[in-house]
């Protein structure tokens, strides 16, 4: 009765029949650990969340990386997209579509591709993937493009014995423009196009398809920001040369183009931004005796590019 009493008291500390467990438990344990080591602590979460930040950044820097996936939405659209060669993971297919001669050409298209998963999806579910835009039935997934780092332009010019020919864009936000340039690029010999990572255009799938083919050979590289871009190209022994309405120089009379050298164009409305054409090593300007105010993006490159291509040769 005795040891039953003193088990039932309210007295603190081990009890009769405890075998010191508590006491043992306690032991080797050591000092409590910081709160950024406690499992589970609001502290350790925050120290995890900027380590990851901390990988992240070195990846940001080096630019390059993938786009996003985009869809092409509608029969005629998904028709001209599979003609021009634009690369695409899967055609989606809506159940019990009214079967017209688009579609069958869409999935002829696919199928002599090779590649191109054929998915049948109910009406809902394209509405759904779509965000309710009129799909006609037919919706092609274009995957993410995988953009260069400008270093890598110029790494493989070097490869080559090749001195590095590139174009830079500053500010071009239409995708045609910029499937155009690489166009362009690829018929004189560059060795690739960049573009800022912000405000310009990307290779969707409207420049996939303005490049008429030729972004499949030419690379695209993204740059962070381009204005450093450009400097370190500079570093390298590479002439920057811009496009401007008021260069002090005519692209013909620019022996610099024969070299390592690359050409920034600017949208047709701005132009260079300021810090862009403070950059360049050069201004030059493109003769327009027939009294037009300016050329597009693609067709001011392929003139600079032609002019380049024609002191190599």
């Amino acid at each position: 009765m005795a040891a039953n009493n003193r088990r039932m008291s309210g007295k603190k500390g081990a009890q009769v029949g405890s075998g010191g467990q508590r006491r043992r438990g306690l032991e080797g344990k050591g000092p409590t650990p910081p709160a950024e080591m406690r499992k589970g602590h609001a502290k350790q979460r925050a120290a995890q969340a900027k380590t990851r930040r901390a990988q992240i950044r070195p990846q940001a820097r080096r630019g390059g990386g993938r786009s996003t996936s985009e869809l092409v939405v509608g029969r005629n659209p998904v028709v001209e997209a599979l003609r021009g060669g634009v690369p695409a993971s899967t055609l989606y297919v809506q159940q019990f579509i009214d079967n017209d001669e688009r579609v069958r050409e869409a999935l002829q298209l696919a199928a002599e591709r090779g590649g191109i998963n054929l998915m049948e999806a109910p009406r809902p579910e394209l509405d759904r993937m779509t965000n309710g835009l009129n799909h006609q039935g037919l919706v092609l997934q274009v995957p993410p493009y995988e953009y260069a780092h400008p270093e890598d332009l110029v790494a493989a010019a070097f490869e080559e014995g090749e001195d590095p020919l590139i174009v830079a864009l500053d500010g071009v936000t239409d995708p045609r423009n910029l499937g155009a340039v690489v166009r362009s690029a690829s018929a004189f010999g560059g060795h690739g196009v960049v573009v800022p990572e912000r405000r310009a255009a990307g290779m969707s799938a409207g420049a996939w398809k303005s490049s008429a083919g030729t972004a499949a050979r030419t690379p695209v590289a993204r740059a962070t920001n381009l204005t450093r871009a450009l400097e370190a190209y500079q570093k390298a022994g590479i002439t920057v040369v811009g496009l401007a309405a008021d260069g002090a120089t005519e692209v013909g009379e620019l022996a610099a183009l024969g070299g390592p050298v690359v050409i920034v164009v600017g949208s047709e409305g701005k132009g260079l931004s300021r810090l862009v054409g403070e950059t360049c090593d050069f201004l030059v300007r493109i003769p327009m005796p027939g009294g037009a105010e300016s050329l597009n993006a693609g067709v001011a490159a392929g003139i600079v590019l032609y002019e380049a291509a024609r002191r190599r040769a």
